[in-house]
């Protein structure tokens, strides 16, 4: 069981993947399928994955000395800063930084946006376990992992909304639709990427019954299983109905990805705890 310390990082690194990953998928889905009025999502997230950055660096600092003066001591974050946790945090803050400025730039500032979500989610192959492998192959692996989830949650949010109002269905179809044709590639990536890496961390199907890593990875292929399975009720049933014009369909298409969230949510949870808490089996 995790101390105080512990607890901490989990949240603050759940938060981190909220924000981050929504911040730079909501800036890729947007120029993708060019959605509207998602500026003030894209700042909230940024900004919540902004804060949620620095507290996980300043979190560090409390573990290695044990107590709460470790976030606030110049010379254990100084030395902190000259790790690749300093490099996470450096990559993190300039690409949240470019996706929040990038949307005052005009047709442009589209682009330095998804370019910093890129950066963002760079950040995350700088640190945890798949950095300490030092296999070149794992840290493409992870990215393009990443940056499928991340399109795949940028998309949920403004596509409920789409579907929440009468003159927008259409649009919604529309989306989901398109939405549908690239999580066509992008899901396949995602899971051939995820297996690999679940493969070259765990190393053994014993490791993966018998340890508490594997255990916990076991669980996150579950959820996503789950996930997979909603999104195929929205790929076949749902946005079929909605492009036939059946005002039921977009009931049960903002409902299906209100539980999407919900599964999104217990997802980076486990794979927040598999990062900061539990150990890779020996």
């Amino acid at each position: 069981m995790p101390d105080a310390f512990g607890l901490a990082a989990i949240v603050t690194k759940l938060a981190l993947y909220i924000g981050v990953m929504t911040a730079a998928g909501t800036v890729i889905a947007t120029v993708m399928f060019r959605l509207k009025n998602t500026r003030g999502l894209v700042i909230i997230f940024g900004l919540l994955g902004f804060g949620a950055a620095i507290l996980a660096f300043a979190l560090r600092g409390a573990n290695l000395t044990g107590d709460v003066t470790g976030m606030t001591d110049p010379e254990m974050l100084g030395l902190l800063w000259s790790t690749p946790v300093g490099t996470a945090l450096m990559l993190r803050l300039l690409g949240l930084c470019l996706v929040v400025a990038g949307l005052f730039m005009g047709r442009v500032g589209s682009w330095v946006s998804v370019v910093g979500g890129i950066i963002a989610i760079w950040s995350f192959d700088h640190v945890g376990h798949v950095s300490g492998r030092e296999t070149r192959l794992l840290d493409i692996a992870l990215t393009l992992h990443l940056l499928a989830v991340a399109f795949w949650i940028g998309v949920l949010t403004p596509l409920k909304r789409l579907a929440s109002q009468a003159e927008t269905y259409s649009m919604a179809a529309d989306v989901g639709q398109r939405f549908g044709v690239v999580a066509s590639v992008t899901v396949p990536v995602l899971i051939l990427v995820g297996g690999y890496m679940g493969f070259q961390l765990v190393g053994s199907f014993s490791a993966l019954l018998g340890t508490g890593y594997g255990q916990a990875l076991i669980l996150k292929v579950l959820l996503v299983a789950g996930l997979l399975g909603l999104a195929a009720a929205n790929k076949l049933r749902f946005i079929p109905a909605l492009r036939s014009g059946d005002p039921a369909a977009a009931r049960h298409l903002s409902k299906s990805i209100s539980i999407e969230w919900l599964v999104i949510l217990a997802v980076l949870g486990v794979t927040a705890l598999l990062t900061t808490h539990l150990t890779l089996p020996a």
